[in-house]
């Protein structure tokens, strides 16, 4: 479903010469997978989820979606995604149903189709109660749920979380995980960013570990763990992160993520 090769993005800066914000990036990912990718901030996660959400074109190399390529057939791209971060804004003066029917509108659903949907939805996130709630007067949570609603009303094969626990306590941020596993049981292809160890751990059916706009490690968690003879993930990560800064010049400047 996704497919990213020799993927890069680079970016001028008159102080600091070319800022690096992906080098060389290429991995995969298939339907009823979850793949992960793992990093600190500014390791160049966002950079390449805005490139697959066709957000941002790359300085060289390819992402399709689909089979559909981000950069030459970017409409038909993102009617095979749902987009999902913790800064998704959600408007103070619509309610829940408003918001979620006026996204489904957009991606050209019918009106049959697209209230048998919501309903569905609104059942599936548990979000009746918030069915007429303006934005203004929702919790971070039900703003959540809002948004995830909205990213798959039409539908899509492929969904994209990026830090999308970010800032949700500790209740809300695990219904959302919860909700991610099922989608990827319902056979979506799911790319999901974190920093969080736990999350990639309970997760992901592979894991991308990201630094500086690179993959340093890919695989399943057992398979990494075989690899690198650790078995603890954090550990492993900061290993490979610190082996990493050791070796690499300081002439290029790894850009926020």
């Amino acid at each position: 479903m996704i497919e990213v090769q020799s993927l890069t993005k680079s970016y001028p800066d008159l102080l600091r010469g070319e800022v690096l914000a992906l080098a060389d990036l290429t991995f995969s990912a298939s339907r009823g997978q979850i793949y992960g990718l793992l990093g600190p901030n500014g390791a160049g996660k966002t950079t390449a989820l805005r490139i697959l959400s066709t957000v941002l074109q790359p300085t060289s190399g390819s992402a399709s979606v689909g089979g559909f390529d981000c950069v030459t057939q970017p409409e038909l791209v993102r009617h095979q995604i749902g987009f999902i971060s913790a800064n998704t804004a959600v408007y103070d003066r619509m309610t829940a149903w408003e918001m979620v029917e006026y996204f489904g509108r957009l991606y050209g659903l019918e009106e049959d189709e697209l209230h048998h949907r919501m309903e569905l939805l609104f059942d599936r996130l548990q979000m009746r109660d918030i069915r007429d709630l303006l934005g203004a007067k929702m919790s971070t949570g039900m703003k959540q749920k809002v948004s995830i609603a909205r990213a798959i009303v039409h539908d899509p094969p492929v969904l994209i979380f990026d830090e999308a626990t970010t800032g949700l306590d500790v209740l809300v941020a695990r219904a959302l995980l919860d909700t991610v596993a099922e989608l990827r049981d319902q056979g979506k292809c799911i790319v999901f960013s974190t920093h969080i160890m736990r999350e990639a751990e309970r997760l992901c059916d592979r894991i991308a570990i990201m630094y500086r706009g690179q993959i340093l490690a890919e695989g399943t968690l057992e398979e990494l763990r075989d690899r690198h003879a650790e078995r603890d993930l954090e550990e492993l990560f900061f290993q490979l992160i610190s082996r990493h800064t050791t070796n690499t010049p300081h002439g290029i400047v790894a850009a926020r993520s």
